[in-house]
């Protein structure tokens, strides 16, 4: 195929990736402003202004703007769209495996504790604290006169039933984040203490954090036996500021206000119903037509948001996001193999399989990617690490890294490995979402582009996709996690040999590990987990993010931003502005 052909090639399928209408930031540009890969400045411009450029405070932690808002009042009924998941399986925390499903959860349980919008943890269930000297012990007073929703009261026997289950593989994905505490003793009916094995810096906001660790999210005893684990699934029982009335899978999740909630000002909404809405355009049409008048969920497409910023009647609020999304490479493939990442980088870059691999990180012009894949939205990423989580981020990884944007050095390594201007190389087929099959797409031009290569998108349903990412049976996927605040959730739960998301269901007999495995930065990471030193700490992780990054655990491509739209009848208070949260019980209705 000819260069010609190749651009019409290109043309073709990012109007079949988007609808290539005239709020496409892509629209009327011809492919002489698309090909190569870098684009021209007017091409830039073009793209920023449709698009709309994010500002330095929205991209820099601690920089970011307070918005005005109007006084709401209490009371009323708010409808919400919860994008990307076309159904809501579960609101048992001990179950919960995507974070969408958590953000309607947290506002119907409550935790130990709660980050606030500074992201420093506050008292949830725990009144008071004291964390022994040696750091091992954390003696928590717990708040007396909390309710469940079916009128149990609250105390520690809740606390410990929670902690047991959660302790257990078996009952909990989330076992692993408090796999550190060696005990949990009950002093009284409402003081605990927990007992570590090593000290933890980030025990109070992942541990014990309501919508960050998920573990010690407070159930309730008497809910699970009387319910029973479906069901509690479906309608769980909590002490949270909204109560589920009803949920039928597939439907809509009906929230109302508890009246019994410890805090007398919260929530302010008396009615929320949320329903799961997976596409870009029935998005789009519910917030436009008034059906919906806020969006939850996974990210608003980026695609949209200008469209929105248009729109009087909605407001736009962005600022930055943790999470990462990155090009997962299958190791076990046979043009891309590896068989040991424990061998230093020299000597992986004289292997064949290791030279593609690295090949194809270095060819992803991410500035591109952003520009065309995320309309101007995003921050370049070469490693989990992201800059919401500001004191941990190290920024000059992008010039020190080996995934670095370097096409020259891209095409050299393929050559190298055999496949000089991809000739040889075999087709990979790219997974995706459906909603993400746009930004499948331009990675698969940039990659066409710069090593010549033929990269199939290959759009697959969320659970379906998943479950072959977890078997390995893929060639490349573009995925990563919404994330959290704290280096644990980017580290510990996709960056190491025991990862949750490494491989779990695959064919041990093939594949002895997963995408991933490195002893030094295993090693870091379990450090850095039982660090109480914040410096010491940041030199482990930021440490454990460069192996991954030099070694090639993925090919890293953004940090997302985290946007918010709703209608302007919605008042939104700074404090309830946690980005990748959605705060409920602090929001009111002008």
């Amino acid at each position: 195929m000819d260069d010609k052909d190749l651009m019409k090639k290109a043309e073709a399928e990012l109007r079949d990736a988007y609808d290539y209408d005239t709020r496409d930031p892509l629209y009327g540009l011809n492919k002489n402003d698309l090909r190569g890969t870098k684009v021209s400045r007017r091409t830039t411009l073009r793209l920023l202004a449709a698009g709309g450029a994010l500002s330095m405070a929205q991209l820099l932690p601690g920089l970011r703007a307070t918005p005005a808002t109007a006084a709401g009042h209490s009371g009323g009924e708010l409808n919400c769209a919860w994008a990307g998941v076309g159904e809501i399986t579960t609101l048992d925390p001990a179950q919960i495996g995507q974070v969408l499903q958590f953000q309607i959860a947290s506002n119907v349980y409550s935790g130990l504790m709660h980050i606030d919008s500074s992201l420093v943890a506050q008292g949830d269930l725990a009144e008071s604290w004291e964390v022994s000297e040696d750091g091992l012990e954390y003696t928590i007073k717990l708040r007396e006169g909390v309710t469940f929703h079916n009128g149990d009261a609250f105390n520690a026997d809740d606390v410990e039933v929670t902690f047991n289950r959660s302790s257990d593989p078996g009952q909990s994905l989330h076992s692993r984040v408090i796999a550190n505490v060696a005990e949990l003793q009950k002093l009284n009916d409402f003081e605990v203490k927990f007992v570590l094995k090593q000290p933890q810096a980030s025990f109070l906001t992942k541990a014990l954090e309501r919508s960050s660790g998920r573990a010690m999210t407070i159930v309730s005893r008497g809910g699970l036996e009387t319910l029973g684990l479906a069901q509690y699934g479906l309608t769980p029982i909590g002490t949270g500021p909204y109560m589920v009335t009803d949920h039928t899978l597939g439907q809509a999740v009906v929230l109302e206000k508890f009246a019994n909630y410890y805090d007398p000002d919260r929530p302010k909404i008396d009615k929320i119903t949320i329903q799961p809405v997976d596409g870009v355009e029935p998005l789009a049409a519910a917030i436009e037509a008034g059906d919906i008048q806020y969006i939850g969920g996974n990210p608003v497409p980026t695609q949209l948001v200008s469209r929105f910023e248009e729109n009087p009647n909605l407001t736009v609020d962005i600022k930055p996001g943790p999470g990462f999304q990155s090009v997962w490479i299958n190791p076990w493939h046979p043009a891309m193999t590896v068989s040991d990442f424990n061998k230093p980088v020299e000597e992986l870059k004289s292997e064949p399989g290791f030279m593609v691999r690295l090949a194809i990180a270095k060819a992803l012009d991410r500035d591109l990617f952003i520009t065309q894949g995320r309309f101007g939205y995003g921050v370049p990423a070469h490693g989990t690490i992201n800059p919401a989580m500001g004191f941990f981020f190290d920024e000059t990884l992008a010039e020190t890294s080996e995934q670095a944007f370097d096409p020259e050095g891209a095409k050299a390594l393929m050559a190298a490995a055999g496949y000089p201007d991809g000739v040889g190389f075999p087709d990979l087929k790219l997974q995706t979402t459906p909603n993400t099959k746009r930004d499948g797409q331009v990675v698969a031009n940039i990659l066409k582009v710069v090593l010549g290569i033929t990269v199939i998108v290959d759009p697959k349903d969320f659970s379906i996709g998943i479950e072959e990412f977890n078997k390995m049976d893929i060639d490349l996927r573009l995925g990563g996690s919404g994330g959290d605040y704290d280096p644990d959730d980017g580290l510990v739960d996709w960056m190491q040999t025991k990862s949750k998301f490494n491989g779990p269901d695959r064919d041990m007999a093939t594949k002895p590990f997963g995408f991933w495995s490195e002893a030094e930065s295993d090693a870091a990471i379990d450090e850095q987990s039982v660090t109480a030193d914040p410096a010491a700490r940041r030199d482990l992780v930021q440490k454990a993010n460069a192996i991954t990054s030099n070694k090639v655990a993925c090919g890293f491509l953004y940090h997302p931003v985290d946007v918010l739209v709703h209608t302007t009848s919605v008042i939104v208070p700074e404090d309830a502005r946690i980005p990748g949260l959605h705060e409920l019980d602090r929001i009111s209705l002008a």
